[in-house]
């Protein structure tokens, strides 16, 4: 797989991340809850929200899995940064782009990944909120606005909690 590619405003969207104190802070029942729900709501065995950084990809809640850290590199959601929609991987064994993976050759069995940027301010998309499953699936128009609905409040809840107005955004 291929290293996702770094969008073309890193530097502030790093700058974007840093500024919500985030990153490596300890567990919180706001973001608990909303990937507990995921996980049920979707009927899948993980579920994440996570921040790419620089070097690394970053779970600050993940239901069913113990990784909370993964080089950038190997990340599906470096490459759901790049975008404003829900990036779908219905089958990643089938994607000749993510096939070779090496968390999939790691054994960790992942099929399915959905991502939904947390978008905190125009193009600054600080990470995702993610489903990851073992087999292939797919996702329906519902169910894409669901995920988009669901990103949009775990973005006012870190917004919220860095003590910026979520209905503003950032600049």
């Amino acid at each position: 797989m291929g290293a996702a590619a770094i969008p073309h405003n890193e530097k502030l969207r790093l700058q974007v991340l840093q500024s919500l104190n985030v990153l490596d802070t300890p567990i919180e029942e706001r973001f608990e809850r909303i990937t507990r729900m995921l996980a049920s709501i979707f009927d899948v065995p993980i579920s994440g929200l996570s921040f790419v950084d620089k070097d690394r990809h970053w779970l600050k809640s993940v239901q069913g899995s113990d990784v909370v850290e993964l080089p950038r590199e190997f990340s599906f959601c470096a490459h759901a940064i790049l975008g404003d929609d829900v990036l779908v991987i219905e089958d990643i064994l089938a994607d000749p782009k993510f096939a070779d993976n090496p968390l999939l050759e790691a054994g960790h069995g992942v099929r399915f990944y959905a991502g939904a940027p947390l978008m905190v301010a125009d193009n600054i998309r600080v990470g995702t909120l993610c489903l990851l499953d073992v087999k292939p699936r797919q996702l329906n128009e519902s169910d894409l606005t669901l995920l988009k609905d669901f990103s949009t409040t775990a973005v006012n809840e870190l917004l919220a909690r860095a003590g910026f107005n979520p209905e503003a955004k950032l600049a």
